[in-house]
C-alpha cells in the first residue's frame, strides 16, 4: 500500500506542472509540424546547395549559443517564468517573420539565417530558465516521471508531427509549418502566464558579481567532476555528429534520391514510435537495472545505429532502412536521456543550476554547430552519403567516453531537489 500511495504522488505532480507540461506539448507538437522546415523552405524555395544548408543549421546554432553565453549567469538569480515566457514571444515574431517575408516575396536565405540565430538562443535561454523552474513545481520523488512525461511527448509529438507537417507543405506551400510553430510558441507562452501564482525566488547572490567568472561557473562545474565531465564530452559529439549528418540526410533523401517531402517526414515520423516506447520504459529499466548499467548501456547502443543511414537507396527499400535505423536509435536514445536527465540534476549544486543547464546547451549546440559546418564541407568536396558514412563510423567510438562507473559526486554546494530542462531535449 505504501508503495502504491508513493507513486501515485509522484504521478500527480500538481496544477503548475500541468500547465507547464501543456504549455510544452502545445509547442512540442509545433515543433513536430514544423520538422526541417528551415532546410526544406532553403532547398525547395531558395534552392541551397548542401554546403549552404549545413551552415544554415551550424550558424544558428553557434551563434545563438555565443548570444547565450551571459544567459546563464543572469537567470540565475532572476525569477524564471518571466524569462521563459520572453523567449517564447521572441520565437514566435522570429518565426512570423518567415511567412510574412515569403508572402510578400521578400524571402532571403539571409533571414533564414537570422530567425535561426534568434531562436536558438532563445532556446537556450528557455531551457535553462525551465530546468531551473520545473525544480521548485515538483516535488523531489517526481522527477524521472516528470522528465519522462517530457519525453514521451516529445516522442509522441515527432510521431505526429512530421508526416501532417509534410502533407501540409504539400497542399498548402512551404512555409505553412512554421506558421503553426510560431503560434505554438504564442500558446505555449500564455500556458506559462496561466500558471499564476507567486513563484518561489531564487536563492540570493552571496558573492560579489564576477561576469566572466560567473559565466565560466557552468563549465568549471562540469570539467572538474569526473563523471559529469565524460557524459558532457560523450553527449557533445554523439549530439553533434548525429545531427550533423540530419541536413545531409534531407538533401540526399530529396534531392539526390528523390524522395517527396511527405516521405521524408513519414521517414523520421515513424521510428519515433520508440521514443514513446522508451521514455515509458526508462523509470522501469533505471529501476530494476539500476542508473549506472541503463547510462552504460543505452548510452553505447544509441551510438550504433546512425552508420545504417549511409546506405539509403531509392524508394520502399531505402524507407524502411531510415526507419529501422532510427527506431532502433531513438528507442535507446529516449531511455539514455531522462536517466542521465535525473542524474546530471541531482549531482548538480542548486546555486549552480541555470549556469551548468546553460554551459551543457551552449557547448552542445556550438558542437552541432561546428561538426555541421565540417560535415557540409565533406558532403560538398565528396558525397552527402560519404560523410553521413563518417559520421557514422566515428559514432561507433564514442561509448569508450562514457564513465565506466557512474559515481554520485558531492555538489559544492547546497544539496538541490530535482529538475531538469528536458523541455529542449537532448538526443
Amino acid at each position: 500500500m505504501k508503495r502504491v500511495l508513493n507513486m501515485w504522488r509522484s504521478a500527480n505532480l500538481g496544477r503548475a506542472f500541468g500547465w507547464l507540461w501543456a504549455a510544452y506539448a502545445v509547442s512540442a507538437y509545433g515543433t513536430g509540424l514544423g520538422f526541417g522546415a528551415f532546410s526544406v523552405v532553403a532547398i525547395t524555395v531558395l534552392n541551397a546547395s548542401s554546403a549552404e544548408v549545413a551552415a544554415l543549421s551550424a550558424s544558428g546554432l553557434a551563434i545563438g549559443a555565443l548570444l547565450a553565453v551571459p544567459l546563464g549567469p543572469w537567470m540565475e538569480f532572476r525569477t524564471k517564468r518571466p524569462v521563459m515566457i520572453a523567449t517564447d514571444l521572441i520565437r514566435f515574431a522570429a518565426l512570423a517573420s518567415i511567412p510574412l517575408a515569403y508572402g510578400l516575396g521578400a524571402l532571403s536565405f539571409a533571414q533564414l539565417l537570422v530567425v535561426a540565430i534568434v531562436t536558438a538562443a532563445a532556446k537556450i535561454a528557455f531551457t535553462a530558465a525551465s530546468g531551473a523552474y520545473l525544480k521548485t513545481i515538483v516535488p523531489a520523488d517526481g522527477l524521472l516521471v516528470a522528465t519522462s512525461r517530457f519525453e514521451s511527448t516529445t516522442w509522441s509529438a515527432t510521431v505526429i508531427g512530421p508526416p501532417v507537417g509534410g502533407a501540409a507543405i504539400g497542399l498548402l506551400g512551404p512555409v505553412t509549418t512554421v506558421v503553426v510553430d510560431a503560434v505554438s510558441y504564442l500558446l505555449s507562452a500564455l500556458g506559462i502566464a496561466a500558471i499564476g501564482g507567486a513563484e518561489q525566488p531564487p536563492q540570493p547572490r552571496t558573492a560579489p558579481t564576477r561576469r566572466w567568472s560567473d559565466i565560466a561557473e557552468g563549465w568549471r562545474y562540469i570539467l572538474t567532476n569526473h563523471t559529469l565531465r565524460r557524459f558532457f564530452v560523450n553527449t557533445m559529439l554523439v549530439n553533434g555528429l548525429i545531427m550533423a549528418a540530419e541536413p545531409l540526410l534531407s538533401v540526399l533523401m530529396l534531392a539526390h534520391l528523390g524522395f517527396p517531402v511527405w516521405e521524408y517526414g513519414l521517414a523520421f515520423a515513424v521510428p519515433c514510435i520508440g521514443g514513446l516506447i522508451g521514455s515509458r520504459l526508462a523509470r522501469r529499466v533505471a529501476a530494476r537495472f539500476g542508473e549506472s548499467t541503463v547510462l552504460r548501456v543505452f548510452g553505447t547502443l544509441r551510438a550504433c545505429w546512425p552508420l545504417g543511414l549511409a546506405f539509403v537507396q531509392p524508394g520502399w527499400i531505402g524507407l524502411v532502412t531510415v526507419m529501422v535505423t532510427e527506431f532502433g536509435l531513438i528507442i535507446c536514445a529516449s531511455i539514455f536521456s531522462p536517466v542521465l536527465a535525473t542524474y546530471r540534476l541531482n549531482n548538480t549544486a542548486a546555486d549552480r543550476r541555470a549556469r551548468v543547464l546553460a554551459a551543457w546547451s551552449i557547448t552542445t549546440s556550438i558542437s552541432i554547430a561546428a561538426l555541421t559546418v565540417l560535415w557540409g564541407l565533406l558532403a560538398q568536396f565528396s558525397s552527402p552519403r560519404a560523410a553521413i558514412a563518417l559520421a557514422g563510423v566515428l559514432l561507433l567510438g564514442t561509448p569508450f567516453l562514457l564513465p565506466r562507473q557512474v559515481a554520485t559526486p558531492e555538489p559544492t554546494g547546497p544539496i538541490p531537489s530535482n529538475e531538469e530542462a528536458v523541455l529542449s531535449g537532448d538526443v
